[in-house]
């Protein structure tokens, strides 16, 4: 089995030298993933692609091909990729034999082709005795004998039928998929993304991990530990999902001192900005000891006070370090349209805005004189007091940290009938992809989703004993932790 992974166009544009050095980085985190997954793969740089060669003998290949096809759809860097079928290229009396690849073709195209549109397209490489359109023509017309249905069109196509050939290898593209594009991590410089677990940050990190920065984490804690929970789930899930190559960090500040402070200190309308300020303040600190070059956060012009250009412009006068926006010009629409295309929508949802709570009546243009008055009122060593007692964790840990702290929590291999039900916390689209079916019928099994459980929670019977199932056993461990600090204790991990 073999994949052919070709880069992102920005990265073929640049010079012989940035162009091999960022293809041997992808390789090199295209290696660390399949083998984080297990997976017995080789990993080949071959300076127009990256091939991938599964080991043989797998016992279940297509299982195996879609686990492959879902890791390279989320690693940055990768323009497309595609599996290759490939098989030498025949020939006698110097002619070239088409009619032995039309089998291949056909086992690959032949159900998906069945009453489509389509058109061959077909490259070559090397010097060989016919020419693409020759084979573009015997292939098309292999696909009408054969094929029920078809027809060629070759303007706008159902299906492209992608042939590769080779010097005297043909290779025979499946389905074409799109891959996230960027730069591979970590070909740009280190930043510090400012992650409250909603919509706006989670995609402002997801955008500068895109582009190849590692993405460290700063989460400054406003709700206890019910919120770092939640918070923790959101960074465990951006890096496991599209940068578990490297390490990234997690650092969690306790900022409820910092906020009492302004809120009997400051008037009522600088709150916010003075807020924001505070924070980038702790940030750049953070940010000095993790060697990060930037700050992030999921600021976008306009959505709420603070965010105005005026408040924006005093708010960055708050630290020297680069402060990057991603997000600035998009509607709120757009963002949780990407939110919900990489896959945090659902851990935002259920994710409070304490930050909105902050001003009544807050101020659009903060002056800057105000704002030093109001500063020159709060303790200046408070900032430092509650970064030095911040705890900081690696992120491939959050997992592992979150079983440890369910061990109260039975993790059950058989549920009695009556005494226990099943939840499945997935997201409905993962649930329905793969349904989940008890080995015991008379198991009552609920799905609901892990966002909503905190409040459903409280309307299920609390005499029956609840056994949360998620895939990889993670994300129902992590909401095993927050239930049992709501006070719950009739909820068990679900190991099937």
């Amino acid at each position: 089995m073999k994949f052919i992974v070709r880069l992102h166009a920005e990265i073929t544009i640049k010079s012989k030298g940035v162009r091999k050095r960022y293809g041997k980085v992808l390789v090199n985190n295209l290696k660390s993933i399949l083998r984080r997954n297990q997976l017995d793969a080789k990993v080949i740089w071959c300076w127009d692609r990256i091939e991938i060669v599964v080991a043989e003998g797998v016992a279940d290949e297509q299982a195996v091909a879609e686990h492959i096809s879902q890791l390279l759809q989320c690693v940055p860097g990768i323009a497309w990729f595609s599996r290759s079928y490939e098989l030498p290229l025949s020939e006698a009396d110097g002619q070239a034999d088409f009619a032995a690849m039309v089998p291949t073709l056909l086992q690959v195209w032949g159900p998906e082709l069945a009453h489509k549109s389509f058109a061959v397209r077909v490259k070559r490489k090397g010097t060989h005795s016919f020419r693409s359109i020759d084979l573009e023509r015997y292939i098309g017309g292999a696909v009408l004998q054969q094929v029920a249905g078809t027809k060629v069109n070759l303007g706008r196509p159902d299906i492209d039928v992608r042939i590769e050939v080779d010097q005297d290898i043909v290779r025979i593209f499946g389905t074409k998929q799109a891959g996230l594009g960027g730069f591979p991590l970590p070909t740009q410089e280190t930043v510090l993304s400012l992650l409250s677990g909603g919509f706006d940050s989670s995609v402002a990190s997801f955008q500068l991990l895109r582009r190849g920065a590692r993405v460290h984490f700063c989460f400054f804690n406003l709700g206890g530990a019910q919120h770092e929970t939640g918070v923790r789930q959101t960074a465990y899930y951006l890096w496991q999902k599209y940068a578990s190559s490297h390490p990234l960090k997690f650092i969690s500040i306790d900022f409820a001192p910092v906020v009492e402070e302004i809120l009997t200190k400051v008037d009522n309308g600088l709150m916010g900005v003075v807020l924001k300020r505070q924070m980038l303040r702790a940030a750049e600190l953070v940010a000095d000891k993790l060697n990060t070059a930037a700050i992030v956060t999921g600021e976008a012009l306009g959505q709420v006070s603070s965010q105005t250009l005026s408040n924006l412009s005093v708010i960055d006068e708050a630290t020297q370090k680069l402060v990057l926006r991603p997000l600035i010009t998009m509607d709120k629409q757009e963002i949780i349209n990407i939110a919900q295309q990489i896959g945090t929508a659902d851990f935002a949802k259920s994710m409070p805005e304490y930050c909105g709570v902050i001003s009544n009546k807050p101020t659009v243009k903060a002056q800057r004189d105000a704002l030093l008055a109001a500063e020159a009122e709060l303790n200046p060593e408070l900032i430092q007091q509650v970064v030095r007692q911040s705890g900081v964790l690696d992120v491939s840990t959050i997992g592992e940290q979150a079983a440890a702290a369910v061990t109260a929590v039975a993790s059950l291999t058989v549920a009695a009938a009556g005494q226990c039900e099943i939840i499945d916390i997935r997201a409905a689209d993962e649930a329905e992809l793969k349904p989940f079916v008890a080995t015991d019928a008379s198991i009552t099994v609920r799905h609901i989703p892990f966002f909503k459980l905190a409040t459903k929670f409280a309307e299920l019977d609390p005499d029956i004993t609840y056994l949360l199932y998620c895939e990889k056993g993670v994300m129902s461990q992590l909401q095993a932790l927050y239930l049992q600090e709501q006070g719950y204790q009739n909820v068990a991990i679900y190991k099937p």
